[in-house]
C-alpha cells in the first residue's frame, strides 16, 4: 500500500474503539483518525489532565467527534480492573482494541504490584485489560485487538527465569522483551480466539522510527531530524492493522528503507515472535501474575 493514509481507513460509524494512551503520540493520532471517521473512541488515559487536553485539541480538529477519557492505569491491575468495569457498565460492544500504551527505557522500577515497570506496563496490563474486556469483544462480530508492538522487538529474548529483570536489569533489554511478548500475546489471542469459536481478531503493528514522548531525552532525540518521520504518520501502520482487511497474527508496518518510515503494509516478525512454546508459557505465567483468567 505505497499510498495508504488515513483518507484509506474505512467509514467507522457505529464502531466502538478503545486506544489506551491516548493523550499523545501514536495513540493521540489514532484516536483522532478514528474519530475523524466516525468511531466513538475511548481515549483510556493514565495522566488525566493531559488527557483533557488532548480530547480538546480533537474536539477542535472534529467538532463533531463521538469521544471521552476514562481513566487507565496499565502499572495498576486495580485501575484496569476499574477501568475495564465501567466500559462494560456503559458499553456493550468494542469493535477495536488499540493496545497501544507503554514506557520506553526506563531506569529500574517496579508497578504498583510489583512487576518490572516495563514488561508490566507494556505487557501485562494490556494482558489483563484484553481479558478483562472479553464480555465486551465477544458479543461484537469481528472484533479486532491490535497490539502496538516496536522493532525492539527483534532484540528481545524471553528471559523466563528472570520476567521481572531482578538478576540483572538493562533498560533496553527489558523493552525488548516486553515488546516480544506484544506479539507472542498477539498469537496467544488468536489461538484462543479460534478455540472458543470467536470471530475476533488480533492483529500488531509498530511504528517505525516516530518522534514521539516516548523516547528519553537521548541517542534517538538527536537523531530524530534524520530519520525519525512524525508520530501522524507512525500511527499509520496500527490504524491499518485496525481497520484494513487482516488475518489473524499479521504485522503491519512502515514499507520503506529497513521499516523506519513510509506508508504502512505487512512485515514480518523475529522468528523468536513465533515460537509456539514461548506462546504458551508466556500466556500460563501472564494469567498467574496478572489474576486475569481467560
Amino acid at each position: 500500500m505505497t499510498n495508504w493514509t488515513v483518507e484509506n481507513i474505512p467509514d467507522q460509524t457505529g464502531r466502538m474503539a478503545i486506544v489506551t494512551g491516548a493523550n499523545s503520540g501514536l495513540g493521540f493520532e489514532t484516536a483522532l483518525a478514528l474519530a475523524a471517521k466516525g468511531a466513538t473512541v475511548i481515549m483510556a488515559c493514565r495522566n488525566q489532565q493531559k488527557a483533557q487536553k488532548a480530547l480538546e485539541d480533537i474536539k477542535q480538529a472534529v467538532p463533531n467527534a463521538d469521544i471521552e477519557v476514562m481513566p487507565l492505569d496499565l502499572a495498576d491491575l486495580s485501575s484496569v480492573r476499574t477501568f475495564a468495569e465501567a466500559f462494560q457498565a456503559k458499553y456493550d460492544h468494542l469493535n477495536i482494541l488499540v493496545n497501544n500504551a507503554g514506557v520506553m527505557s526506563t531506569p529500574q522500577g517496579k508497578t504498583k504490584d510489583g512487576f518490572e515497570t516495563q514488561f508490566g506496563a507494556n505487557h501485562l496490563g494490556h494482558f489483563a485489560l484484553t481479558g478483562l474486556l472479553l464480555p465486551a469483544l465477544r458479543a461484537t462480530p469481528r472484533a479486532r485487538v491490535v497490539n502496538v508492538s516496536s522493532m525492539m522487538h527483534r532484540f528481545g529474548k524471553m528471559n523466563f527465569d528472570d520476567l521481572q529483570s531482578e538478576k540483572r536489569y538493562n533498560p533496553s533489554q527489558a523493552y525488548g522483551q516486553s515488546k516480544l511478548a506484544n506479539l507472542l500475546f498477539m498469537r496467544g489471542l488468536n489461538e484462543y480466539f479460534a478455540r472458543q469459536g470467536m470471530s475476533a481478531l488480533a492483529t500488531a503493528a509498530h511504528p517505525g522510527w516516530a518522534a514521539t514522548n516516548l523516547q528519553a531525552d537521548d541517542i534517538y532525540t538527536r537523531l530524530n531530524p534524520y530519520f525519525a518521520q512524525s508520530a501522524a504518520h507512525g500511527a499509520l501502520p496500527t490504524l491499518y492493522a485496525a481497520t484494513m482487511s487482516a488475518q489473524a497474527n499479521d504485522f503491519a508496518g512502515p514499507g520503506g528503507f529497513l521499516e523506519l518510515r513510509g506508508a504502512p503494509k505487512l512485515v514480518s516478525m523475529s522468528k523468536a515472535a513465533q515460537r509456539m512454546a514461548d506462546v504458551q508459557r508466556l500466556w500460563k505465567v501472564s494469567q498467574e501474575l496478572t489474576g486475569v483468567t481467560y
